[in-house]
């Protein structure tokens, strides 16, 4: 069955794309979730078009994307936090920390786009990276000092 995503999907493709699903995927999950809408011989040419500007728009954003993603590779972020003695944080850098950080810079990002790979609970230089897009992932240098 053809369907056209009204959301992203993980894994099954992004919004404004006409895919094929089986019919059990489409008629028992997409289609109830209000996720897709079926595609027939009615709606088929609207649908098409409508394709066609969420491409455009696509490129629009894929191209504000890349440069905020150029943006976040040339961000070097120091931040200064209360150690113990033996160079420990009392407690874990956190993404929205991050976040707040890098909204002081002019890059407006979310929690959930944050990914450490591992904790952050010792002074040093660290790589953060950051989830634009499933492709698109930048890194920023974070360097944890004491007070």
């Amino acid at each position: 069955m053809k369907v056209f995503l009204r959301k992203n999907i993980e894994r099954v493709g992004i919004q404004g794309e006409i895919i094929k699903v089986s019919d059990g995927y489409a008629r028992n999950f997409l289609l109830p979730r209000g996720l897709a809408i079926e595609i027939n011989g009615d709606n088929q040419n609207f649908y098409k078009n409508k394709v066609k500007q969420v491409e455009h728009r696509k490129e629009v954003i894929a191209s504000k994307t890349s440069m905020l993603a150029e943006r976040i590779k040339n961000t070097h972020l120091k931040i200064k936090r209360k150690l113990h003695d033996d160079g420990k944080l009392y407690a874990a850098l956190n993404p929205s920390e991050i976040v707040d950080c890098l909204s002081k810079e002019g890059i407006n990002i979310t929690k959930s786009q944050v990914d450490f790979g591992k904790s952050i609970k010792s002074k040093g230089n660290y790589e953060v990276t950051i989830k634009l897009t499933s492709k698109l992932k930048p890194t920023i240098q974070v360097s944890i000092v004491s007070e």
